[in-house]
């Protein structure tokens, strides 16, 4: 078997609201491998985001490690970790949060400008994204011009543009009818098996959670008793 390409160890998360401590997560261990589609459910609160976060550096555990691609996130400075979660990271948020000045071709775009890539380059990089996700005959549209479900699968775009080495996707399909959701999984499905992108997505509904090949289950920061890995 592979080394694991996330590594999380005893990790737990505390937060201090006034006088009172909330433990998000409390001593999580967990392991994700190369080609994983890793489903993380649980109600509101439960501490899903939370671990997201702590996985693409945008947040740091009060105790506990966390390992991704062989680094450790711990040890890393504020610019570090930006540059490494520049490379390694692709995020997709519930709200899809893009820019509405912006086409949907400028909108993907964005990661690359941060990149030392020439214009053709990256107008490639964008085409090749836009194709993987159906919208080639949207690029110059603007947000405000597509349906909700299009707005997400730009912003899937926008998260592998770069080839990172994990996605990370948040309530992806929260604000999408169910036409919508079934077409954003989909891709997200088809990234996973066509193209072997590590996948860890963050939901609470059962009809995404079917997606994915491993499913955990998070119960007020600690995963329930029956919510060791499971393949479905």
């Amino acid at each position: 078997m592979s080394e694991p390409l996330i590594e999380i160890s005893a990790l737990s998360k505390v937060f201090q609201r006034d006088s009172v401590e909330v433990r998000a997560l409390d001593r999580v261990d967990m392991q994700v491998f190369p080609g994983d589609f890793v489903c993380l459910m649980g109600p509101s609160g439960s501490g899903k985001s939370t671990l997201l976060n702590i996985i693409a550096g945008v947040d740091r555990p009060s105790e506990g490690s966390v390992i991704v691609a062989g680094e450790s996130l711990n040890e890393m400075s504020e610019d570090e970790l930006a540059a490494w979660r520049n490379h390694h990271v692709g995020f997709v948020f519930q709200h899809f949060n893009l820019i509405p000045v912006l086409t949907a071709f400028e909108n993907v775009e964005l990661p690359l400008l941060l990149t030392s890539l020439s214009k053709k380059e990256r107008r490639e990089h964008v085409t090749t994204a836009m194709e993987l996700v159906g919208l080639t005959d949207r690029m110059d549209h603007y947000p405000r011009q597509l349906s909700g479900g299009q707005e997400q699968r730009v912003a899937i775009a926008r998260a592998i543009v770069t080839d990172p080495t994990c996605v990370l996707a948040d309530e992806p399909t929260g604000d999408l009818d169910a036409h919508s959701a079934r077409e954003v999984l989909e891709v997200l499905k088809g990234l996973n098996e066509q193209f072997k992108k590590t996948i860890m997505m963050v939901t609470h509904d059962p009809h995404a959670a079917a997606y994915a090949s491993t499913r955990y289950q998070l119960e007020k920061g600690v995963f329930s008793k029956e919510g060791a890995r499971q393949t479905v």
